[in-house]
């Protein structure tokens, strides 16, 4: 007994130690990074930045990339603050936005190997229209938005209040992170 106890005292310290800081390592870029350049759509200019912001298009069924000035950032964690800031700031009309309008950004972090977690209010869920297409639109909007706009980050996981979902609105499997799409 006393074996099968330090057995799992060392598979718990493993865990604890090393499996899951590797998986959820949290530590930004460097801030000699500069935003610009690992963004092929976003220009400097001044304390701007040019990058795409993505919106429902014309169909209703499809997204559509606008081109805004955001804010610059230090850092790439601070950069894709940004740009999910202004993603999910309400969008002037006659765009229309596939985010629940009141979501707020709680936190954000880059891992080492280009995973981005958001982590969103729960507004995400408790405003979100429903349906399959619509829950599609707000999971690509967000992917889409740092994919597109800092190539460094290969894959996007969402969180809500600072958790896991197994999905948003009942139809995508959001327990593993997004990559970008191939056009």
């Amino acid at each position: 007994m006393p074996g099968l106890i330090a057995l799992a005292a060392v598979g718990m310290a493993w865990l604890l130690f090393v499996r899951l800081p590797s998986r959820y390592e949290g530590t930004p870029a460097p801030s000699t990074a500069r935003p610009a350049a690992a963004a092929p759509a976003a220009t400097v200019q001044g304390g701007n930045i040019k990058a795409q912001l993505f919106y429902l298009g014309d169909d209703g069924v499809s997204l559509t990339a606008v081109e805004r000035e955001v804010p610059f950032g230090e850092n790439a964690v601070e950069q894709a603050k940004a740009i999910v800031g202004a993603q999910i700031a309400p969008a002037a009309a006659p765009l229309v936005s596939a985010i629940p309008a009141g979501t707020t950004l709680r936190a954000l972090f880059i891992t080492r190997g280009g995973e981005a977690y958001i982590d969103l209010s729960r507004e995400l869920v408790t405003g979100h229209p429903g349906g399959s297409t619509n829950e599609l639109l707000t999971i690509r909007t967000l992917v889409d938005v740092l994919t597109t706009n800092l190539p460094a980050i290969t894959a996007v996981q969402l969180l809500v209040d600072g958790k896991e979902l197994d999905t948003l609105a009942g139809h995508v499997d959001l327990r593993r992170p997004f990559t970008k799409k191939v056009q």
